[in-house]
């Protein structure tokens, strides 16, 4: 049963019965001060069960001020392992870290940040089959996750269970927040359709300022506090867009959608659906395709390092695609001979390349979006054809020579 704010009623009730001890109110004694905390407030807390989606660049920042707010139960959602090109800016992980499960590893840190919180880990990817479970027990959630078909579940899921939803997002130095409140809007009321494939880079595709993900999480974690307090200024009405190289902050007001399928008036949705299919992306039936895709992403046999590849740039058998999305990063820099080919536009040219029958040998920034490439074209029967490991990075890396585009 959610309150006036959004809040399980079932949290207040726990949460009276909180009392503490000396040393934990020396731990919070600087928020108690704070009059709209005190020692009611700091029980709502301690009664609190909060969910991340996502123990990454959002997740990390925001878990660890929850947890040493005195936030009684954290439920972390993630499949992932630590990985080295994570520690810039997922500061729950650590260099120790390396290859454990995300969960794992923030629980660790989490519990050590105060050991007083309880830490509850589910290591599996969110899907429409598991999301009700998961997320039904907990109070509030806050979605950390980098990908469209995620956020749209986790919105869903939110509404139809009467969820307050802290969502955030960050690309290069930019980041977004909002508080979608239940029966106040969401989402969907946003932004009503998702980017066309291809189209919106990840954070592994454009990059991201560490420090960033750190405004942005901390953001999180402070709307979440306002919300389980019961605060009336939370950002139930508008959306809030940084640009932290610019030094800009500028605040979108926004309203629930009578027309929104899922919170509108008329409602069409009424139970969750395939988000991949709904994002436009392909569609995966079940967990041993899932194993099967990821298997092909990482099969080396059809990948080429620098030192190789290099050697093809004169062969007349080997076609170079570049695969980055925007004209004007082609423009500023690409390997001679490359063709220019936006990762959205490759299903255009499938059948023309496998006519043609050269070796393929595919380009991005740093080798993530060209892995998708090389899984399209296998998928359709190719067989000579590469992903350029670690991407125009490890081109440059070399020294090895650049052309560039006059506009």
């Amino acid at each position: 049963m959610i309150d006036r704010n959004g809040v399980n009623s079932r949290m207040t009730a726990q949460s009276v019965l909180t009392t503490f001890d000396d040393q934990q109110l020396d731990r919070y004694s600087r928020q108690l001060l704070l009059p709209e905390i005190g020692i009611a407030g700091q029980q709502q807390l301690a009664g609190a069960k909060v969910l991340f989606i996502g123990a990454g660049g959002l997740g990390s920042p925001a878990s660890l001020y929850l947890a040493a707010s005195g936030v009684g139960v954290i439920g972390l959602v993630d499949s992932d392992r630590v990985d080295r090109s994570n520690l810039h800016r997922q500061i729950v992980h650590d260099d120790a870290s390396i290859g454990m499960p995300k969960t794992r590893s923030a629980k660790q840190r989490l519990m050590q940040m105060n050991p007083e919180l309880q830490v509850q880990e589910h290591e599996v990817m969110l899907t429409s089959a598991n999301a009700f479970e998961i997320m039904g027990e907990y109070d509030l959630v806050i979605n950390g996750s980098d990908n469209f078909p995620t956020r749209y579940l986790v919105n869903d899921a939110c509404v139809l269970l009467g969820k307050p939803l802290v969502d955030a997002s960050i690309l290069k130095w930019e980041g977004s927040v909002s508080v979608f409140m239940p029966g106040q809007g969401c989402y969907r009321c946003l932004y009503p359709q998702p980017p066309k494939p291809g189209t919106v880079p990840s954070c592994s595709e454009a990059g991201i300022v560490g420090a960033v993900a750190g405004i942005m999480g901390s953001y999180q974690a402070l709307e979440a506090i306002k919300v389980l307090l019961g605060i009336d200024s939370v950002l139930s009405n508008k959306t809030i867009m940084m640009n932290l190289l610019a030094g800009s902050i500028h605040t979108i007001k926004r309203s629930k959608r009578a027309s929104c399928p899922i919170c509108g008036t008329e409602p069409t949705i009424h139970e969750l659906i395939d988000y991949e299919q709904f994002c436009g992306l392909p569609k995966r039936e079940d967990t041993e395709l899932q194993a099967e895709d990821s298997a092909t992403l990482q099969d080396m046999s059809h990948s080429v390092q620098v030192d190789v590849a290099q050697h093809w740039l004169d062969d007349t058998n080997t076609r170079w695609i570049d695969v980055r999305e925007e004209e004007e990063e082609y423009a500023r820099g690409h390997i001679p001979g490359s063709r220019h080919v936006p990762y959205s536009e490759i299903n255009d040219y499938l059948d023309a390349w496998l006519q043609e029958g050269k070796r393929l040998v595919f380009i991005c920034q740093i080798g993530k979006r060209s892995k998708f490439a090389v899984r399209k074209c296998l998928i359709e029967g190719y067989t000579d054809i590469y992903n350029l490991d670690d991407g125009l990075l490890a081109w440059e890396n070399a020294g090895l020579p650049l052309s560039v585009t006059q506009q």
